[in-house]
């Protein structure tokens, strides 16, 4: 693994952005819509031939091929200065920490003054609620100066994967970097969620201090929330349905969705989603359970938080304390 430079650049103070694929493709999403934006120049490359190892191949028109090396790019944006690195793969072991000293040693190379790097939280949460920031830092200075520009801070846990490592050798080596979280919910973790990434160059912009046009997401973003409406919309059904046979729930399910209106990935997610019928049978049976008996309603909250439904079913989970009260 080596960099390789195609040209010589000239940077004051530059500040360094990077981005992978990851959960929603929220992180390379953001970093990728502001390279665009703010029209870069590629300067270099990391070459990682040597640590690329194939676990599928490609098809096309039938014909088997290897895939190609994931190409991982430096890009310069001018005024203010600022480089991005956006790889087309996530790696893990040996070669990540190899990349990302790369990375470092790039930025240390040019004096970067500063790292961002993006990523997803997944929580258990609607689409329709507000996306949140979280923001983690190497040092207390930088991690308190993302709160005025609407950050919360991330207490505590762990961020996987090159997002974290990077933050970690590059504190090490004693470049102060930050990693940007934008929350999206725990069920579409393997949708695009251009929300999230809208969240996020809303941010470093005004982290940046550059006018950004986030015009680019309106169209993005409302046809995912119409998938996500849809997405939504049968896990209500479906955890709440107390008629028919188990198949049939599923069958009928099924039938509300036409194949051409909703990418073959929406549905392989929702078939995923409700191949569990029992789930569905034990959210209905514990709301039944604790209207009975109120010492069951932490199994039941439990239950919620764990496929990320607390937010859809808050207010009835709350109503059985209100009914509690009335009764009173």
């Amino acid at each position: 693994m080596r960099v390789r430079l195609h040209r010589d650049i000239n940077t004051e103070d530059p500040i360094l952005l990077a981005g992978w694929p990851g959960m929603g493709n929220v992180g390379i999403g953001a970093v990728d819509y502001l390279r665009r934006e703010l029209v870069t120049s590629e300067f270099g490359e990391i070459d990682m031939s040597d640590h690329f190892t194939p676990d599928a191949i490609v098809i096309e028109n039938g014909i088997a091929n290897m895939p190609e090396v994931p190409a991982n790019s430096f890009s310069l944006s001018t005024s203010p200065d600022l480089i991005f690195f956006l790889s087309e793969a996530q790696v893990s072991g040996p070669a990540a920490l190899s990349l990302a000293n790369l990375i470092v040693d790039v930025a240390e190379n040019y004096k970067v003054k500063r790292i961002y790097t993006c990523a997803a939280f997944a929580i258990p949460m609607s689409y329709t609620e507000e996306t949140r920031v979280l923001g983690v830092a190497t040092d207390a200075g930088l991690r308190d100066s993302l709160v005025p520009h609407g950050a919360e801070i991330l207490k505590q846990g762990i961020i996987s994967g090159l997002n974290g490592l990077l933050l970690g050798v590059a504190g090490s080596r004693g470049v102060e970097s930050a990693c940007l979280l934008a929350t999206l919910p725990q069920y579409a973790l393997s949708l695009p969620n251009p929300r999230g990434s809208r969240a996020l160059v809303k941010m470093l912009s005004t982290l940046l201090g550059v006018s950004v046009d986030l015009s680019g997401f309106d169209a993005p973003v409302k046809q995912m929330d119409e998938m996500m409406a849809q997405i939504e919309e049968r896990m209500r059904s479906a955890f709440t349905s107390k008629e028919g046979e188990e198949g049939e729930e599923v069958e009928e399910l099924g039938e509300t969705v036409e194949e051409e209106e909703v990418p073959n990935y929406v549905m392989r997610l929702i078939e995923q989603l409700f191949q569990d019928v029992y789930v569905m049978r034990l959210i209905e049976q514990l709301f039944q359970d604790v209207a009975g008996n109120r010492e069951k309603a932490p199994q039941l909250k439990d239950e919620l938080d764990r496929w990320g439904l607390y937010s859809l079913y808050e207010d009835r989970f709350l109503d059985l304390f209100r009914d509690q009260g009335e009764e009173e």
